[in-house]
C-alpha cells in the first residue's frame, strides 16, 4: 500500500511494538499527514482501518482476499512497472458509489480525500502513469481494490508499423527489404505484450501529446491497463466517530434498536460531561495553587503588609512585639487591598486572629505603626523613603501581574 500511495507516503516509516496510535497522531500534524492506513492481523482475520486526521471518522474493513505486488507481477507474462511511474500520484476511479446509503457516501468521500484532486481541464496527461480502481458491489457489499499501470499506444496502423514506432524494433534479419514488413500476412514473429483487443471501450482522441512514439495531439490512441498490484477484496465492518474512540455510526453485523442507541449515547454523554468536570476542577486547583505560591513569594519579599487611609503600608513587622520596624506609606490603595486580602485569608486559614503570633514564626497582619520618621497616614515621605517605597511597590505590582 505504501507503493500505491507514492509519492505522498512515509516510505521509510518503521513501526515498533511499543508504538501506539497516539505517537503517530502527535507527529501527524507538523508533517501534514491526513490519513492513516493501518493493517492488523488476528487469529481469525486480517483487518484494515482507515483513519481521517485529526478528528476522524474511522472506517474498519475486513480483508476477505488479497494478493501482493510480487504475486500479481509474477503471474503476468510481461509486466510494466518502473520507478518513473511512482513520481506522480495515481488517478483514482470509483465505480458504483452513487448509492444513497450514508456508509457508501462516507466511503466515497474518504477514498477521494486520500488522493490529490485534479483539474481535468489543466491536468498534464504525462503525469498520469498509474490508476487505482475501487469498485463497490451492491449485491455482495464488497469492495474490489485494483492498481494498474497506464500505457497509451497509437491505433489505426498495423502491427508491423506499430512496432517501428515503438522503442523495440522487430527482428528483420530474414527480410530482403523493409517493404516486406508492411505486407499483410508477412511471416514475421511480432509478439504483443497486451492480451486485450483495442476497441471503442479504450480508444479515444488525445487532447494533448502523450509520452511515447506516435501519441500525437488529436490522434486516435488506445489506453491499456496492466495490473501491477496489490489486489484486495474488502468488506466494510463499521464506521466510528473520532480516531477509533467515538460512537459507532454504522455496523454491518450488529444492529441496535433506536432505544438502545439513545441509551448508549446518553451514557457516553454523561461520561464526557464527568470528564469535563474533572478537567475543570483540575484546572481550578492548579490556578489556586499558583496564586498561593505567588502570594507566599510576595509576603516573603514584603513581609507584613497593612493599609492606611488611602495608601499602602509596606513593612516588616511580626506579631511578637511592638517595638520593631513599622510600615512605609504610599499611594497605591488597590495594591494595598489586594495584598491585605491575601494575607488576611492566610491568617484566617490558620485559625488565628489579627496580630496573634503563629507557630514557626509565621505572623499575621498587625495594625500599622510609625517607622522612625515616616508618617503612618497617606502623605508625603522623605526622599530616601520614597525611593524605597517605589521599588517595593513596583516589585509587588510585577509579581501580581505574574
Amino acid at each position: 500500500m505504501r507503493k500505491v500511495m507514492e509519492p505522498y507516503t512515509a516510505r521509510a516509516l518503521k513501526v515498533r511494538k511499543n508504538n501506539s496510535l497516539k505517537d503517530f497522531v502527535a507527529v501527524a500534524g507538523p508533517l501534514g499527514v491526513t490519513h492513516f492506513l493501518v493493517f492488523s492481523k488476528s487469529s481469525s482475520s486480517i483487518n484494515f482501518k482507515l483513519f481521517r486526521l485529526p478528528g476522524g471518522p474511522t472506517l474498519t474493513f475486513k480483508v476477505m482476499q488479497y494478493s501482493l505486488i510480487k504475486d500479481v507481477v509474477s503471474s503476468l507474462k510481461r509486466h510494466r512497472m518502473h520507478e518513473q511511474q511512482f513520481t506522480h500520484h495515481p488517478l483514482l476511479v470509483l465505480s458504483n458509489f452513487g448509492l444513497q446509503q450514508i456508509q457508501v457516501k462516507l466511503m466515497a468521500s474518504m477514498f477521494q480525500n486520500m488522493f490529490p484532486s485534479i483539474n481535468v481541464h489543466r491536468v498534464n496527461l504525462n503525469s498520469i502513469k498509474r490508476c487505482v480502481l475501487i469498485s463497490y458491489n451492491t449485491e455482495t457489499q464488497l469492495l474490489d481494490f485494483r492498481h494498474y499501470s497506464v500505457k497509451v499506444v497509437p491505433v489505426g496502423v498495423n502491427k508491423a508499423v506499430k512496432k517501428l514506432l515503438q522503442e523495440k524494433f522487430p527482428n528483420m534479419s530474414r527480410l530482403e527489404d523493409i517493404s516486406e514488413l508492411l505486407v499483410p500476412g508477412a511471416d514475421i514473429n511480432l509478439s504483443e505484450s497486451e492480451a486485450e483487443q483495442d476497441g471503442t471501450h479504450n480508444v479515444l482522441e488525445l487532447p494533448q501529446a502523450y509520452a511515447g512514439r506516435g501519441n500525437m495531439k488529436a490522434q486516435q490512441s488506445a489506453v491499456r491497463l496492466t495490473e501491477i498490484g496489490p489486489r484486495m477484496t474488502l468488506q466494510l465492518i463499521k464506521v466510528e466517530e473520532g480516531l477509533a474512540q467515538g460512537s459507532v455510526l454504522y455496523h454491518s453485523l450488529i444492529h441496535k434498536m433506536e432505544a438502545e442507541v439513545k441509551e448508549i449515547l446518553a451514557r457516553k454523554e454523561a461520561k464526557l460531561q464527568l470528564k469535563a468536570e474533572r478537567r475543570q476542577k483540575q484546572e481550578a486547583d492548579v490556578e489556586r495553587k499558583r496564586r498561593q505560591r505567588e502570594a507566599h513569594s510576595l509576603t516573603r519579599v514584603l513581609g507584613q503588609v497593612g493599609d492606611t487611609d488611602g495608601g499602602i503600608v509596606v513593612g516588616w513587622r511580626r506579631g511578637e512585639g511592638q517595638g520593631r520596624s513599622g510600615p512605609l506609606v504610599g499611594a497605591w490603595p488597590e495594591l494595598a487591598r489586594a495584598i491585605r486580602g491575601t494575607a488576611e485569608a492566610r491568617c484566617h486559614a490558620r485559625g488565628s486572629g489579627e496580630g496573634v503570633p503563629q507557630p514557626r514564626g509565621q505572623g499575621c497582619l498587625t495594625p500599622p505603626v510609625g517607622l522612625h520618621g515616616f508618617p503612618t497616614a497617606a502623605g508625603s515621605v522623605s526622599q530616601a523613603g520614597g525611593h524605597v517605597l517605589a521599588r517595593l511597590a513596583l516589585l509587588s505590582l510585577h509579581r501580581l501581574r505574574l
